[in-house]
This record gives C-alpha cells, structure tokens and sequence, in this order.
C-alpha cells in the first residue's frame, strides 16, 4: 500500500479545504500581529491544503482512526 494512497471520501477532502483556508487566512492577518504566528498557520494551512487536494489524511495514514 503507498503511502501518500487516497484515504478520504469527499466529506473530509471538503473540510480539510474549508480548514485550510481558514487557517491561510488567520494566518495572514496575523503577519500583522506575530510573524511566528503567520508562519505557523500558513504552513498548518498548505498542508492541510495538500492534504484535501490529494485526498489523502495524515493520521488515518499512520494508523488512527478519524471521524472523516
């Protein structure tokens, strides 16, 4: 089995893209405030991106059960 294989249905992939944006977007307000911050949430953010893009769930990749 690979690795980066598609993992979620339809329902995660929408949430992790809505979580995603979320995060980019708080992430660059933030640059404002704490410029730790903004690099923190942006990358949280591309990666939960790349996750919703490929279908694909970190956790549920490594073994842990997730609602999605």
């Amino acid at each position: 089995m690979k690795f980066f294989a598609a993992n979620i249905e339809r329902r995660g992939r929408l949430a992790r893209a809505v979580l995603g944006i979320i995060l980019v977007v708080v992430g660059l307000v933030l640059a404002w405030v704490a410029w730790w911050a903004c690099v923190v949430l942006l990358v949280a953010g591309a990666f939960t991106l790349f996750e919703a893009a490929r279908g694909w769930c970190l956790l549920r990749a490594c073994g842990i059960k997730t609602r999605m």
